[in-house]
């Protein structure tokens, strides 16, 4: 990977929030309290995903990605499947444009990589396909509804990131 993934941001990176973000890496049983915080926000309260569809078997299999900012509260989160899938990358609203995503993105990028997988694949909602391009992923095919949101599958070979 041509970029190295910080484990904190710099505070040029974060404008407007306070102090230094931390990134930690973990298991469902270590992260998955205040991941589910910010996953609920997100998908169940802003995009009205069913909560019954939120959480899943995966989370459990999965290695989790949290973004802490300076007072220890979870602003941004995302998972690996054991097959290199992505998903369920989430920031709140006040956190977004900050560096953040891409931050959450890299590290799951980074774990696939170290995990021996030649390629990382997600499900992204239409509105951040780009933010996903900008990353070396590539559309793989038709607009499809998932939870009754607009999402397009993407790949990325990491001979391209």
């Amino acid at each position: 990977m041509n970029k190295e993934i910080p484990t904190t941001l710099s505070k040029e990176t974060q404008t407007g929030l306070p102090g230094t973000l931390t990134l930690k890496t973990g298991t469902w049983d270590d992260l998955g309290a205040m991941a589910r915080e910010v996953r609920y926000t997100v998908f169940v309260q802003e995009q009205n995903v069913p909560e019954s569809l939120e959480l899943d078997e995966f989370d459990s299999v999965s290695l989790h990605v949290l973004v802490l900012d300076a007072n220890g509260h979870a602003i941004g989160t995302g998972r690996l499947l054991p097959d290199g899938h992505i998903g369920r990358v989430a920031v709140l609203k006040p956190a977004r444009g900050q560096g953040v995503g891409e931050c959450i993105m890299r590290a799951l990028i980074r774990a696939a990589q170290d995990q021996g997988h030649t390629s990382v694949e997600l499900s992204a909602q239409c509105h951040a396909a780009q933010f996903y391009e900008r990353l070396g992923f590539k559309q793989d095919g038709e607009v499809y509804q998932e939870a009754g949101i607009a999402h397009v599958f993407m790949r990325c070979d990491f001979g391209l990131v």
